[in-house]
């Protein structure tokens, strides 16, 4: 997917942008060590990750594998809820929305204990390694400590000075050797004594093989399929002093600089797990540590170093991390360069958290420290997997987004025979959350289980990738998954015989609930506001692949006449918000979490000021009535839709709520969202989406292309206008946008094309069409 990009110089532009280096380092920094998991320094190469907590007496080091699952493979179909349909659908016209939701709660659900167990599974915590440091000296109070993670290289640090000697500690998850490394050095010979221990909570066997130590073990699978295999290995380099091997146990004396080498691995697609873990080992053991930390910044920086972004100059950057962040949220206009450093922060957890042929980031990306994550750490598909990957396109790395597209695929097949069981329909369908299993049933519930908008809206995802790469050989490779998506939804299509259009029946508005006129709650109902947009969108991106393809011009045929007798893509209440619902209902919770009803205005781009303004403003009262808290990912949510309608100054303001300093970690679905010390995003507790929203909506701010042209500074805040430079931002048809602004208009830009073509760019308030051409 790395091509190389050729500069389009447009006419009007005096000089090409330069690449800018960062004016200064980008990092995370802390004057002590971590106290909670919300503290450690997150470290990550796509597949294994590490997050020391940096402690001077026993340091905990907890080790994950985005791979690393239980559960197995399951079928959970009701394959006779088919049958009840037209019954379902018979109560919904006839306003008995709860009691066709107690039809459906006994039968629209999936079979067995669904997400709540086995063989659902679980993504789960690798283990903790453990190094108990012998500082020779009952002095407890280290000098000088300090703990760092540079974005630039991907390496995290801890130092420290006790008793005359100034130990020091790098660590980084290589993206060279695909292992874990942890170099430990003295300023003083022979001052190195510790123990190596690993463990996990459950599901494990220590031992020492040789010099090695070694943990492994199986986990649960809830069927006859055995579970997932795992296993760890741990080896020590020594330049002096000795290295003891104990039952459980490396014990390192008296030395002065030791190298930790950290080979993970599962059997998950990998039967030969076992010997690539033991060849990696090898291989990193045989190379110097300078030369492997030298490969591993390269390859990072490959990726990394495709952005470049200033927005003024701060002296907050030598405040500690923690202290920032509290000083950012007391007054959001002290300190114009943390949102750079939570965008860069951002994409580093990108490309930390995947990488192509592995898995898409979970809801807690690839970190983890429990065995019962919370929520499973799964993929939920009614807005946080692809909240996941909002930013990867616009932030230049479309490569992190074809793990997402292989998860999709994965789930076509289960996909059809849910289709068939609960709708007897063409194509495939998927609900609201999903595992590495493949599970496209509903939930356990119908309330939230049924809703079925979560394969429409992924393939959402999938286009953007298109829209953005014109990459005619993947739109190929994914749209026998975008057309059968479309066929299910083109299958289910009934008319509504109250307003005639051709809409879902059922269909609901993903885990929100409404008010009937019996003050009962439902949340099933007949044409979504969501479900609508989706099949307004859906079926515009397949025909347009189509015609793109040369393919399916029965199935173009099929869905334009659809189109014209769907559901409108919003509606106006007598409040003046966009109706969430066909009917009128009023909302259980007014301030609920989800504003799915608003998918039109952002992922999609149905709604926009400029072509929709009636609906626009309609969003508008709505996000005003559902008011700005709530989970973190929720509150990003509400950036991206403020940046959308071009009120810079309100996503702003969303994004200084974001970084409401908070160690809390229970399970919360209301207000209260906010950031931790580490930089990692709470619902609470940690959920990863919040970070990439957040992420995705400050460049929103700076750079939108969904309205048919690129809007350079389409909701700039007041905050940022004074000056700013942005360099490699990525634009929908394949154009990387370079800029710089002064007093809040654009004095000079750059597009970069592979090839010369007429593009429509919005500057300065004026939309031009110029030629991009070849330098």
């Amino acid at each position: 997917m790395i091509r190389q990009l050729f500069t389009a110089v447009i006419a009007c532009v005096c000089l090409p942008i330069a690449l800018l280096a960062q004016q200064q380092p980008l990092r995370l920094w802390y004057t002590q060590p971590a106290v909670a998991w919300e503290e450690t320094i997150p470290l990550g190469n796509g597949r294994l990750g590490m997050m020391p907590d940096g402690n001077v007496r026993k340091e905990k080091i907890v080790l994950n594998d985005i791979t690393l699952w239980s559960g197995a493979p399951q079928d959970a179909n009701n394959y006779e809820a088919y049958k009840l349909l037209p019954q379902i659908r018979q109560l919904l016209a006839e306003n008995k929305n709860d009691e066709a939701q107690a039809l459906m709660d006994k039968s629209f659900v999936c079979t067995g204990k669904g997400s709540a167990g086995l063989p659902w599974g679980c993504f789960q915590v690798l283990g903790t390694l453990m190094l108990e440091y012998d500082h020779k000296t009952a002095d407890t109070t280290a000098a000088h400590y300090e703990r760092e993670l540079s974005l630039n290289n991907a390496v995290a640090a801890t130092s420290y000075t006790l008793n005359g000697v100034t130990y020091k500690r790098e660590y980084f998850t290589s993206f060279g050797d695909d292992v874990g490394i942890i170099r430990l050095t003295a300023s003083k010979p022979g001052q190195l004594n510790f123990r190596v221990s690993i463990d996990r909570p459950e599901n494990f066997a220590v031992r020492t093989e040789g010099k090695e130590l070694q943990m492994s073990g199986q986990l649960p699978s809830g069927t006859d399929t055995p579970g997932m295999r795992y296993i760890a290995r741990v080896q020590a380099k020594l330049n002096d002093g000795t290295l003891i091997t104990e039952d459980k146990t490396l014990v390192v004396k008296n030395a002065t600089e030791v190298t930790l080498i950290l080979s993970m691995g599962t059997d998950f697609r990998n039967p030969g797990f076992m010997a690539k873990t033991k060849q990696l080992m090898a291989a990193a053991m045989q190379k110097p540590y300078t030369t492997q930390k030298q490969q591993h910044i390269t390859n990072y920086q490959k990726l990394f170093n495709r952005v470049q972004m200033q927005l003024g100059a701060t002296h907050a950057e030598q405040l500690p991390t923690d202290e920032r962040l509290a000083g950012f949220h007391a007054n959001p206009t002290s300190d114009d360069a943390l949102p750079v450093l939570f965008f860069q922060f951002g994409r580093y957890l990108s490309i930390s958290s995947t990488r192509v042929g592995l898995l898409p980031p979970n809801l807690q990306g690839l970190w983890a420290n429990q065995v019962q994550t919370p929520w499973n750490g799964d993929y939920h598909l009614d807005v946080n997997v692809q909240m996941n990957h909002w930013p990867v396109q616009v932030s230049n790395l479309p490569d992190l987004d074809l793990p997402l597209a292989e998860l999709i695929k994965g789930l076509v097949k289960p996909g059809e025979r849910t289709a068939k069981a609960y709708y007897n329909a063409e194509g495939w369908v998927a609900h609201v959350i999903t595992n590495v299993w493949g599970f496209t049933e509903p939930g356990e519930s119908a309330s939230w289980g049924a809703t079925k908008s979560g394969s429409g809206w992924v393939c959402n995802n999938l286009w953007e990738h298109y829209a953005f790469t014109n990459d005619k050989k993947y739109l190929q490779d994914i749209y026998p998954v975008l057309k059968g998506a479309a066929l299910f939804y083109s299958s289910q299509l009934v008319t509504d015989p109250k307003s005639g259009y051709q809409v879902l029946s059922p269909s609901s508005s993903p885990e929100n609930s409404f008010v009937m006129p019996n003050g009962k709650h439902a949340a099933i109902c007949v044409g979504a506001t969501i479900d609508n947009q989706i099949v307004h969108e859906l079926f515009t991106n397949v025909i347009t692949a189509t015609n793109v393809l040369g393919i399916d011009a029965a199935l173009r045929t099929r869905l334009e006449a659809q189109l014209k007798k769907a559901a409108p893509i919003g509606r106006v209440g007598s409040d003046g918000r966009l109706m969430e619902w066909m009917e009128e209902y009023p909302e259980s919770e007014p301030h609920h979490r989800h504003l799915s009803h608003l998918y039109g205005l952002f992922p999609a781009p149905l709604i926009t000021p400029e072509g929709t303004p009636d609906l626009a403003e309609a969003c508008k009262k709505s996000m005003e009535a559902r008011g700005d808290d709530g989970p973190s990912w929720s509150i990003a949510f509400k950036q991206l839709f403020w940046a959308r309608l071009h009120d810079g100054n309100r996503a702003y303001k969303l994004f200084a709520d974001l970084m409401r300093p908070t160690l809390k970690t229970n399970i919360n679905y209301g207000a209260g969202g906010g950031t931790y010390p580490n930089m990692f995003t709470a619902g609470p507790p940690f959920q990863i989406d919040g970070n990439f929203g957040g992420e995705a909506g400050l460049a929103e701010m700076l750079l939108q292309s969904h309205a048919g042209f690129i809007d350079l500074l389409p909701a700039i805040p007041d905050q940022w206008k004074s000056a700013g430079t942005v360099n490699g931002l990525k634009a929908r048809g394949n154009y990387t946008v370079s800029m710089t602004w002064k007093d809040g208009k654009i004095t000079r830009y750059t597009i970069a094309s592979p090839n010369p073509r007429k593009v429509k760019v919005k500057v300065n308030g004026e939309i031009k069409e110029v030629m991009a051409t070849k330098i």
